[in-house]
């Protein structure tokens, strides 16, 4: 994903031959604390290992993070469902690097109206729609998508800057994209769509946020800084997604996996056999730094070590709220940036089912007998899973975020269940869904995940400062030498929060600043994120 704010090629940086870069012989075996087993962790964690470093992993829950699968209690054990992370663009193309490295199938998701999806049902008002293509819709619903496509082109060079990202010109992305940030960084996405005259109709706002293009409604982010949202589209993150089979194995697989070329290590070096039992260390519970400007751990099996270097991948509110930190970890405007992270809630019902019913045709109608759902009732978004007619299959009865999802925090999954099987019986009336149930329903409220707090970051209107300062926190030649060793990384600390692209971006330049805090370089034939960071570093704004 080859971003406007810091556009690196990630992808031709891990293609490399030359590798990530090294580190002296004599750093060989030296311990890096790699606090957070989710997919930026582990990412970090491996690369550390090829160098010939020893990552000491610590996690509080398992391995994986939001990139978390659950088998259905009393369902068919072949089931599966995504809890987190279910659909990846292939524009994510430093993510599809590990995919590709650890054997992983991919497959088309179910979204809306796309190609691999059977068919959309759009609920509003209590008017239900069915339509394969966007054109089975009522005009309406095109007069949306091109008002929308006329908000982007004529508020935020739409075309232009797609161009600039697909010919990776950075000169041209960082021209359009500084006077962006200048003129937008205030701005809710609602009020850049209120500011369009291509938006001037209320229907048009409303219908967009409840139904939007992609993957669904766009309402839950009008709050928030239209920047993230043209990252969005700008590289193609909400467009012909796929899911991962198994989307946890991608982390496990990197937990296991022996690299074929790595430093120092033994052939069939992995990181589960640098850790005793094949297993990472717990929960850390406090971080403080010790003389020599090291960074001293405790977990919650009371063992406390010393590391000279340390990076951090869990959601960063943890730092303030589940682990005591010494305030001298990160400089105090780190500190503020860390408070001031923004992020949104969501939540998941799943249920396992028999077979794929919603694919038997209505005999009164010809049209399948349930399809994607797209509605203003509380489900929001019903997704339909399968792998065949004849097989089991898995229903996600809701998806939704913030005021949405936070509707349904009081609630136990089979409380949840009800009101959602009420409401998709309102808009299939004829349809038994409860039937076909075979097992107990999966749910998950992100916001009370006691090591997540939240699903991701979304930030506010002029929160780009604050987000500047985390994701250039790993160069740290700029820092005060005793805030130096410790380094930020996860999908909060980089641009695009909430798509595993930024994970993995923020775990390499982690592995640059580590590589760089040991006296270790890149080759000059392939230089790292931090070496051309002055040429290409993200738009720095004022800050009186």
């Amino acid at each position: 994903m080859f971003g406007p704010d810091f556009p690196f090629a990630y992808d031709d940086y891990l293609a490399h031959p030359a590798g990530l870069g090294a580190v002296p012989p004599t750093e060989h075996g030296t311990e890096v604390a790699v606090i957070g087993g989710g997919l930026s962790g582990l990412v970090t964690a491996y690369e550390l290992m090829k160098m010939g470093l020893k990552p000491v992993v610590y996690e509080a829950d398992q391995l994986g993070g939001r990139l978390r699968t659950a088998t259905f209690e009393g369902g068919d054990a072949s089931l599966r469902a995504e809890m987190g992370a279910m659909r990846f663009p292939p524009s994510s193309t430093a993510l599809q690097h590990y995919i590709e490295l650890t054997g992983l199938e991919t497959k088309p998701f179910p979204n809306p109206l796309a190609p691999d999806t059977p068919s959309t049902v759009v609920d509003l008002k209590g008017e239900s729609h069915y339509a394969r293509t966007l054109e089975d819709l009522p005009p309406v619903y095109r007069q949306v998508m091109e008002a929308w496509n006329a908000c982007l082109e004529e508020g935020a060079d739409f075309s232009a800057m797609q161009r600039a990202i697909r010919e990776r010109d950075v000169t041209r992305i960082r021209e359009i994209w500084s006077t962006l940030v200048e003129k937008l960084d205030n701005q809710t996405f609602y009020g850049f769509l209120c500011d369009s005259p291509a938006f001037s109709s209320f229907r048009h706002r409303e219908i967009f946020g409840q139904v939007g293009f992609g993957t669904g409604g766009w309402d839950t982010d009008f709050p928030n800084s239209i920047l993230e949202i043209l990252r969005v589209v700008y590289t193609g993150a909400d467009d012909d997604h796929r899911g991962i089979v198994g989307g946890q194995q991608l982390p496990l697989r990197l937990w296991e996996r022996a690299p074929g070329k790595l430093v120092h290590w033994p052939q069939g070096t992995s990181l589960a056999a640098l850790h005793p039992g094949g297993e990472p260390r717990p929960a850390v519970t406090r971080l403080h730094r010790t003389a020599g400007n090291r960074i001293t751990v405790t977990d919650a099996a009371g063992d406390i070590r010393t590391y000279r270097a340390a990076v951090f991948t869990a959601q960063s509110w943890m730092l303030l709220s589940r682990i005591e930190c010494d305030d001298a970890l990160l400089p105090i405007d780190h500190w503020t940036a860390v408070e001031r992270t923004h992020y949104m809630e969501s939540s998941k019902l799943f249920v396992p089912v028999d077979r794929p019913f919603w694919l038997d045709k209505d005999p009164r109608t010809g049209r399948d007998t349930m399809s994607m759902t797209l509605t203003d009732r509380m489900t929001r978004g019903t997704y339909l899973l399968d792998d065949g007619p004849d097989k089991p299959a898995v229903m996600c009865l809701s998806y939704t975020w913030c005021d949405d999802s936070l509707k349904w925090l009081p609630l136990d999954a089979n409380e949840r269940m009800e009101v959602m099987l009420k409401s998709l019986g309102e808009i299939y009336p004829g349809v038994d869904i409860r039937k076909h149930i075979t097992g107990n329903p999966l749910t998950v409220s992100w916001e009370d995940e006691p090591y997540f707090l939240g699903a991701f970051k979304a930030n506010l209107p002029g929160h780009y400062r604050y987000q500047r300062r985390l994701f250039t926190h790993f160069m740290q030649e700029r820092l005060p030498a005793d805030r130096r060793g410790l380094f930020l990384a996860g999908d909060d600390i980089s641009w695009t929060a909430g798509w595993a692209e930024g994970a993995v971006q923020t775990a390499l330049n982690a592995v640059w600043g580590v590589m760089r805090h040991l006296g270790g370089a890149t080759d000059p034939a392939n230089p790292g994120p931090g070496d051309v960071f002055d040429e290409i570093e993200p738009v720095r704004l004022p800050e009186d």
